[in-house]
Parts: structure tokens; C-alpha cells; sequence
């Protein structure tokens, strides 16, 4: 199960949902739907308000794997699997932290600890 959102083709950011979930839910609720699509668009907006750097123009993919709590706050973010530069690896995570704390997730997406387990691939397009 995905959701991805293309934005202007400058920044391309997709959510896969760990596989617990994609297992627990044969669909995704509108709810789910409208909080990702949210999620997505906050963290675009944190990158695009982000000048530091010389990435701007660079291309790869960066998946983030994020923990976010019940109330929205970021726990935690690590690179996941890397672009192959360091760069790119490092505003990606910038974005994701940077754009915490989001809403709070729909409790459908939380695991019995709490948080919501995401992998977010946020690919940088020239």
C-alpha cells in the first residue's frame, strides 16, 4: 500500500507503511488517506523553505524511516536506505524533523507502542 504525491516535480515524496500495517488493513480509510496526503505536503514545504546547502538540482532517492507519537511529535527519523549522498541524505532528514510536530496520526496507524512506524522515500528530482 503507498501514497504518493508529485509536487512540481522538484520533490517527490511517497510514504510506505511498514509491513504491519499492510498486513493488519486490506484498504486505507479516508482518514489514513488525508493525514498521509497531509504529512507529505508538511514536509515538502519545510524542504522547499530549506536554502542550506548546495543540493538544490541534485537527484536521488532517500527513504526516512520516522517514528511519530500519538500526538504527533517526531521520535524518531534515520536514513533508512541512502541516496549515495550525503547531501541529499541530510536534507531529507532535515524535512522530516523539521516539519514536526504533525497532527496527530489516525490510531489506525499506531502499533501497540504508541507511535506510527513510516518509511518515507523522498526523491529529489532536478
Amino acid at each position: 500500500m503507498s501514497s504518493r504525491l508529485l509536487t512540481h516535480g522538484t520533490v517527490v515524496l511517497g510514504l510506505l507503511l511498514v509491513p504491519w500495517l499492510a498486513e493488519a488493513r486490506t484498504g486505507v480509510s479516508p482518514a489514513v488517506r488525508h493525514w498521509l496526503s497531509a504529512l507529505v505536503t508538511r514536509i515538502d514545504a519545510v524542504d522547499r523553505a530549506d536554502r542550506r546547502g548546495n543540493t538544490r538540482g541534485a537527484a536521488g532517492t532517500v527513504v526516512v524511516r520516522v517514528e511519530i507519537a500519538a500526538d504527533g511529535a517526531v521520535r524518531q527519523a534515520e536514513i533508512e536506505r541512502s541516496s549515495g549522498s550525503r547531501g541529499l541524505d541530510q536534507r531529507a532528514l532535515r524535512a522530516v524533523q523539521g516539519a514536526s510536530p504533525f497532527k496527530a496520526p489516525p490510531a489506525e496507524l499506531l502499533a501497540e507502542t504508541g507511535v506510527a512506524d513510516l518509511s518515507v522515500p523522498v526523491q529529489f528530482g532536478p
